[in-house]
Parts: structure tokens; C-alpha cells; sequence
């Protein structure tokens, strides 16, 4: 006779709550924008930037500079090559690693397109258009308007995919992934999350993204899922 028992996959505990950190409008802002910088992709470009990123992370509260500062000197000690294939191994081959915050609640499934188009609906209501090379929810992109549009709106889109970052943190803290220091600094920049949220991203962290792959075909359609170009900003004013 088969057995009739089968075992019960236990699920993972939470990653530790981060205590938020009060800062000033300013410095969220400044903290977002350094966090935009450093999460994107390590070309030269970003590299030659890290001696003025240092200097501008130092101004920050300990709490939120120690982290910064800790993770310049691991990339400026692994060097180029390393660095950049550490970000493709972690980032591009890990789903739940992803930078795209829509892709925790959505997955590969059709609701993404319309997740999509609110990005775009949330910037332009906020007076900006967003022009970079790559999709809107694209994390260092939506930190970059969080820290530039100084709008309600900006705190409203964060919060509405506060799970999607703290799946992320958690991914990234279980690698021991140096990229946990900048999410990190991230929940610790926002208020304090309650306990709902906090279940709804433990079921996440379980079961990871949505996998329905019908109906996608537009997607392909859209800019490929490359790094941002650091040499123009991703938004400018809406006329």
C-alpha cells in the first residue's frame, strides 16, 4: 500500500527586522540617490564614480553610511572583472534576486504589462517623464525618483512594492551577497513595515514570483532587461 503521508517543506523564517532610521527629507533623498548609483550595473563609469560616492555616503548617519562605505571598499577591492561577474551571477540568474520590483508580485504573467504602465502613470503624475533604456519598475530607477521628485507619489510607489525589496533583502542576505548592504540601507530608510506585510512577503520569499508564461509575447517588445546607462539621468520634467 502507498503511504498516504507526505512531507510537509517547512517555510523559511523571516529574515531580521532592520530598525528604521530617521532621517531628514534630504538625506532619504540623498541615501535613495546613492542607492540608485550603487545597485546599478558596475561598468567603468561606475567605478570611477565610487572615490565621490564615498565622500557624499559619509555625510549620512552611521547606521546608513557604515553600510554604504563598507560595500565601495569590497567592489574597489574586488576589482572590474569580479565585481561584474558577481552582479550577473547574482542579479540576472537568481529569480528571486530580480531589480525589477514588478516581477515579485507579478512574475511572467500578464498582469506585469499593466504593472508596467502604472510605473510609467506614477511618474508622469508626479511631472516626470521616465526616458531611460530599460523597464520603468527597474529598482535603481524608481530609487532615483523617489530621491529627485520630492512627491507623495514617489513614497506611495515604494511602499506599494515594500515586499518586492524586502524578498530581495532577504535572497541577498541569505547569499551573503554584498548587494544586501545597499537593499539594506534601503528598509532602513522607510517606515516600519506591519505585520501583514510582513506575511505577505514571507509567502513570497516561499513560493517566489508567479510563473504563467502565457500571453507574454509583448514583453519581448519592450527594452531588454539590461543595465540603466549612468551617463543621463532616467527622468526628465514633463513639460
Amino acid at each position: 500500500m502507498s503511504s498516504v503521508l507526505a512531507r510537509v517543506t517547512p517555510r523559511r523564517a523571516l529574515p531580521p527586522e532592520l530598525p528604521s532610521v530617521r532621517l531628514t527629507p534630504a538625506q532619504r533623498s540623498h541615501a535613495h540617490m546613492l542607492a540608485s548609483l550603487l545597485l546599478d550595473y558596475p561598468d567603468a563609469r561606475w567605478f570611477s564614480r565610487l572615490p565621490a560616492l564615498r565622500e557624499h555616503a559619509e555625510r549620512l548617519p552611521a547606521a546608513i553610511s557604515s553600510p554604504l562605505i563598507a560595500f565601495i571598499d569590497e567592489a574597489e577591492s574586488a576589482g572590474d572583472a569580479a565585481w561584474q561577474r558577481r552582479y550577473v551571477t547574482t542579479f540576472d540568474l537568481k529569480r528571486k534576486c530580480s531589480l525589477y520590483l514588478s516581477y515579485y508580485a507579478t512574475g511572467d504573467t500578464r498582469r506585469r504589462g499593466v504593472a508596467l504602465v502604472t510605473f510609467l502613470e506614477a511618474y508622469r503624475a508626479a511631472g516626470w517623464e521616465f526616458e531611460a533604456d530599460d523597464l520603468p519598475d527597474y529598482l535603481p530607477a524608481v530609487l532615483e525618483f523617489s530621491a529627485r521628485a520630492e512627491s507623495e507619489i514617489a513614497d506611495a510607489l515604494i511602499a506599494s512594492h515594500r515586499e518586492g525589496i524586502e524578498v530581495l533583502r532577504a535572497a541577498l542576505e541569505g547569499m551573503s551577497s554584498p548587494w544586501a548592504l545597499i537593499v539594506q540601507t534601503i528598509t532602513q530608510s522607510l517606515p516600519p513595515i506591519d505585520a501583514a506585510t510582513r506575511e505577505r512577503y514571507l509567502g513570497l520569499i516561499n513560493e517566489g514570483p508567479p510563473t504563467e508564461t502565457v500571453g507574454l509575447s509583448f514583453l519581448g517588445q519592450l527594452p531588454p532587461f539590461s543595465p540603466v546607462s549612468q551617463q543621463t539621468p532616467a527622468f526628465r520634467s514633463a513639460p
